[in-house]
């Protein structure tokens, strides 16, 4: 049976990318030899959504409390777009993720599934 998901980040500059998983989120990683970190990730849920164009995948990054948490990373020097959307099932931002692009922020308003 699955026993978890393993999400795969592609990053221009990983070392920059591997640097801001560790020392800015402070995730817990190991390395498996050679530099490559697997960074330990917090619970996770999966959503499916409709789509009319091209099928596609996003990876967002939870917390219980968007702004804290924004204001938080902000003081270790994470860049955001400028604009929280708030939308009936969560309140979501774009956070710029050295060396690998962007990533989404989200505080969900639903129910989480439960685990186990």
């Amino acid at each position: 049976m699955i026993t978890g998901v393993h999400a795969i980040l592609y990053a221009k500059k990983p070392e920059a990318t591997r640097k801001f998983f560790k020392d800015v989120l402070g995730l817990p990683y190991v390395d498996s030899g050679e530099g490559w970190l697997i960074f330990a990730l917090p619970p996770s849920e999966m959503g499916v959504h409709p789509v009319m164009e091209r099928e596609s995948h996003e990876l967002f990054l939870m917390c219980d409390d968007l702004k804290a948490t924004v204001a938080d990373l902000k003081k270790k020097g994470v860049k955001f777009k400028p604009k929280i959307h708030d939308q009936p099932w969560g309140t979501l931002i774009t956070m710029k993720v050295p060396g690998g692009g962007e990533m989404g922020l989200y505080q969900p308003k639903h129910a989480s599934p439960p685990r186990g």
